[in-house]
């Protein structure tokens, strides 16, 4: 019987006493007691008739135990949904429908606003809180830690993440225990984890990064991890002489630059800190290395592919690059028209072709078609260049994707809300350079003939229907959008005439 991810993450720590994650209070849990904390849930799980292959959904808090559920049902064979905890009601509705899930985990304090909408789709209900407590650790604690490990194909179905779509409906990406293996073995590799690591992660786990580029690498190196609910600077900064690694966002490495306490003797013990989920400004990336002496090792990946590129842990980092190809991982940049491979220096789309690359898009056999060419090559949509010694850029990024604080927004599902409410007659959303997030959300209105457009109706709306990380911070009221002479709107021009609007003060 075989389970690629479960066997290699997970089965060689049944019974170690060695510490794999420390609380932000000092306690601690072993290898061994996570291991057997994993085994209640997947004995939950089981009881509550979850089969290999069935979709459990999660819209739970970082804590010990929403880990142990995502290796519970590894172990059962279920496929993992983990959803961003800003989502709305709204938002949950459909991820709930579409991946036929049959079971969905949610905070305590949001039962009666989802309680509908799992009635509806039939779905099971569970709970559990920010401490892990809930509906379902009472009935896991109840219950004999399972032994038994469910049988699973290297190209079975390991997790389900949505990722936003152009028109504005999400696509669930599927990622097989050979996707995640993959990328896992390769990021040991060539970032030279080990069981005496000690990773400090304050990353969310409802997505890639903190889920599985994180938490999977610290599990197959057999490592520790100092298991923060979310971050805050004075937490990190206290608990960073304890740490050797870190992987965060931009936004994490900005924060802390704003703190004096961050400096060279804080950090002269750290091994290596990984950027990604963002771009990394080239000044942040400066501005760190002569604040600590480390240069901030940056990456690049996407939810369909986990991790794609990697700068060297040893040889040079170069700010505003994210490196070479991961170990079998092919890139290429290519004529977004023709699909040919286009010279070293030039900018096109960039493909990616690999283990990592994920199966398809959930029921959408035409759109995965579009995006996943025969030959195994990704389009990822951004754009790229190679210079002379196979470092790869990112100069842009196709189909108007805004990267808030590590979160993908796509700006035609925030258009089509937008365009729905009283007094707006169109909109055009784009990201503008943000000081902490990168970047972040601004939308442009065009007003109703005779109407007036109230800003304090629109944020109203904004903060009751969309996720905190989707809403824009900024509005513009024109009388009309830019378009060419075949009626595109022109959103180059909006960018340019919003870049400015999250500038710093001189102060």
């Amino acid at each position: 019987m075989s389970n690629p991810l479960y066997d290699a993450l997970i089965a060689p720590h049944r019974g170690q006493g060695t510490p794999f994650l420390v609380m932000a209070d000092g306690t601690t849990l072993t290898h061994a007691d996570f291991v057997a904390l994993a085994g209640t849930y997947a004995s939950a799980l089981d009881k509550l008739g979850v089969a290999a292959g069935d979709r459990v959904a999660v819209h739970i808090q970082k804590s010990a135990d929403a880990l142990a559920l995502y290796v519970g049902c590894l172990q059962v064979g279920a496929v993992y949904l983990p959803l961003n905890t800003a989502y709305t009601p709204t938002e949950l509705s459909y991820f709930i429908a579409d991946s036929d899930a049959s079971v969905f985990v949610c905070d305590p304090q949001e039962v009666n606003d989802v309680a509908p909408i799992a009635s509806e789709n039939n779905v099971i209900l569970k709970t559990m809180d920010a401490t892990g407590h809930g509906s379902l650790k009472d009935e896991a604690s109840a219950l004999p830690v399972r032994e038994e490990i469910a049988s699973r194909g290297a190209d079975d179905i390991a997790a389900l993440l949505y990722t936003s779509g152009t028109t504005g409906r999400s696509k669930g990406a599927m990622l097989t225990h050979r996707n995640l293996l993959s990328n896992a073995e390769a990021l040991v590799d060539i970032w030279h984890f080990t069981d005496r690591d000690v990773l400090l992660h304050a990353l969310p786990i409802f997505h890639s990064h903190g889920l599985f580029v994180a938490s999977n690498v610290t599990l197959l190196a057999g490592g520790a991890m100092i298991w923060l609910p979310k971050f805050d600077a004075d937490t990190v900064i206290a608990c960073l002489p304890a740490a050797t690694a870190m992987m965060g966002v931009p936004t994490f490495y900005t924060r802390l630059l704003d703190d004096d306490r961050f400096d060279r003797a804080l950090t002269e013990h750290m091994r290596v800190f990984i950027s990604g989920s963002a771009p990394l400004l080239a000044e942040t990336h400066d501005r760190f290395a002569a604040r600590t002496g480390h240069r901030i090792l940056e990456r690049y990946g996407m939810t369909e592919t986990s991790m794609n590129t990697s700068n060297p842990y040893d040889g040079p980092r170069r700010a505003g690059t994210v490196g070479f190809p991961l170990p079998d991982v092919e890139a290429k940049v290519c004529n977004p028209e023709t699909g040919e491979t286009l010279p070293t220096g030039e900018i096109g789309v960039l493909e990616v072709r690999g283990p990592n690359v994920f199966k398809g898009y959930w029921k959408m056999p035409e759109k995965t078609a579009e995006e996943l060419r025969e030959n195994g090559f990704f389009i990822t949509g951004d754009l790229a260049k190679v210079d002379s010694d196979g470092y790869i850029s990112i100069v842009g990024r196709g189909k108007d994707l805004i990267i808030s604080g590590g979160y993908n927004i796509y700006p035609k599902e925030i258009e089509l809300f937008l365009d729905d409410l009283p007094g707006v007659f169109e909109s055009a959303v784009v990201g503008a350079p943000h000081p902490d997030f990168g970047e972040s959300v601004v939308a442009v209105l065009v007003p109703e003939a005779g109407a007036t457009i109230d800003i304090a109706v629109i944020e109203a709306e904004t903060r009751d229907k969309l996720a905190g990380f989707k809403r824009p911070r900024h509005f513009e009221i024109l009388t009309a959008l830019p378009r060419n002479t075949m009626g595109k709107v022109q959103k180059n021009t909006l960018r340019d005439q919003v870049q400015t609007v999250f500038r710093r003060s001189a102060s």
